[in-house]
């Protein structure tokens, strides 16, 4: 495609007019990330879908610990694969584009889980649907960061975790209300099909509507600057952003200081052979936001109560708790990002996370068992442990949830942002497979107290972490930020 022409700034002497001078149209922007953001809910539903449906589905393909283990981490291996694939399709083709993929291949893996009859067709469609969520944990906070001022950015780019976990509690509402009606997950339901199998179907109408949003939504203007199409980035600045706009475009094409296009290659740092540690400091921060042990609650948390004594429908509802927790988490995350900052939000939930785990670790090792091995726990224990439970998830949810998203999305320069929010992405999956692929082992071999206690323990590893690397990057503009 020939590049628009290049629209040249009115003079270098002028001074640099940064984002604070706001005069774009604020609503145009919120709605552009509020579509991006449908893929973050669609993420966070394809992750919380299976909570619910575990054992359903253990008793419907016969299969073992190990082998359910496989069957809910399956969609974290498409994850890691879909978040590097997603940098490079998004950096050739636009980010738009991989949305509209990504959209396809949600309403696919929706359809195909539902439908299988047997963990390998199973497995395959819930890969299918991890390169989807992959995918879109790299373009959703990408464009988002991409298309907003700065002033807001830290609360619009808060918005992908706000969708993914009002995801997780629409589909723990889904589950539940669908078991009700059904009986449970394993009842058939509506035409003669299974409740589960509903349960996974009724993420195709969010899927559709990522879609539908997708295709009326603009291209990224930072996108189209680096591919030469500055008057088409022009007019979206205009809109987005407003001001001196001309300024700004000379700015994004300083900054990324060449015509060749971005590689992973471009990570790695060409004096020193080893990646630059802004990249390093992005995967280690995935990898902390998942082994303080979050997904455990959100993939197990039916399995892990019902461990504790509690019938199926308490168990579900203790999820929806959760899930309204975490929502309202995120919202007060919404509400401080860019008034304290990033740093220090981390810094506080990872002191909130440590002292709730390690309560709760402490509950769990005082539980004993009965003589089938089934964890009981006191009325008391287990209202201290729900209470402790939901206050680790609500520290998470205002702190490491969606924080690290926003980190991802604006603390690398122009020139190696997608690929980097790629591999950062990928490293949150592959920790994500980690995880719950472990936990049932871990479950049967040393206890719910011995697999908490070291989800406490990275919890206070990342509060040291986070002091001593993390860089804050409130109030700064996306060119600014460095290797």
């Amino acid at each position: 495609m020939p590049k628009d022409k290049e629209i040249s700034p009115s003079g270098d002497d002028q001074p640099e007019i940064f984002e604070d001078q706001f005069e774009g149209k604020i609503w145009y922007v919120i709605v552009l990330a509020c579509v991006a953001a449908i893929g973050g809910f669609l993420f966070g539903y394809d992750s919380g879908v299976i909570n619910g449906t575990v054992q359903a589905i253990q008793k419907a393909f016969g299969t073992h610990s190990t082998g359910t283990g496989f069957n809910v981490a399956s969609i974290l291996i498409g994850c890691a694969i879909g978040a590097l694939i997603a940098g490079g399709c998004a950096d050739k083709y636009g980010r738009k584009p991989t949305m509209l993929i990504t959209a396809l291949a949600f309403l696919i893996s929706a359809l195909g889980s539902g439908a299988a009859n047997n963990s390998v067709v199973f497995s395959i469609s819930r890969i299918l649907g991890g390169f989807a969520v992959g995918a879109a944990s790299v373009i959703s906070p990408a464009y988002i960061a991409e298309i907003a001022p700065k002033h807001i950015r830290g609360g619009l780019g808060s918005l992908q975790q706000l969708a993914i976990v009002l995801g997780i509690f629409m589909a723990f509402l889904s589950n539940y209300l669908i078991a009700k009606v059904a009986g449970n997950a394993e009842q058939p339901w509506l035409f003669g099909y299974e409740a589960w199998r509903w349960m996974f179907w009724m993420e195709g109408v969010p899927s559709l509507a990522f879609f539908v949003g997708s295709l009326f939504i603009p291209e990224s203007p930072r996108h189209l600057v680096a591919k030469g199409h500055h008057q088409r980035a022009h007019l979206i600045f205009m809109k987005t952003r407003g001001g001196n706009v001309q300024k700004l475009i000379k700015q994004i094409t300083k900054s990324l200081h060449g015509d060749r296009p971005p590689r992973y290659a471009d990570l790695i740092s060409i004096k020193s052979g080893r990646l630059y540690p802004i990249v390093v400091i992005g995967i280690v921060l995935s990898f902390f936001q998942q082994f303080v042990g979050i997904n455990v609650v959100i993939y197990y948390g039916a399995y892990l109560w019902e461990a504790a004594g509690f019938t199926e429908a308490q168990a579900l509802q203790t999820n929806l708790l959760s899930g309204a927790v975490n929502v309202s988490a995120t919202i007060v995350a919404i509400l401080l990002i860019d008034k304290i900052g990033r740093k220090p939000l981390l810094a506080i939930g990872s002191v909130g996370m440590f002292v709730n785990l390690a309560i709760l670790t402490t509950i769990f090792s005082l539980a004993h068992l009965d003589e089938h091995g089934q964890l009981m726990l006191s009325r008391n224990q287990a209202i201290v442990g729900l209470t402790v439970i939901n206050l680790y998830v609500f520290f998470f949810g205002v702190s490491w949830g969606p924080v690290v998203w926003v980190l991802l999305g604006e603390m690398f320069p122009n020139k190696i942002r997608a690929a980097a929010i790629a591999v950062g992405a990928s490293a949150q999956w592959i920790a994500n497979f980690i995880v719950t692929f472990t936990f049932p082992p871990l479950l049967a071999a040393i206890g719910l107290s011995g697999s908490y206690s070291l989800y406490t323990i990275f919890s206070l590893a990342s509060l040291f972490f986070v002091v001593i690397w993390v860089r804050e990057t409130k109030g700064k503009q996306l060119e600014e930020m460095e290797m």
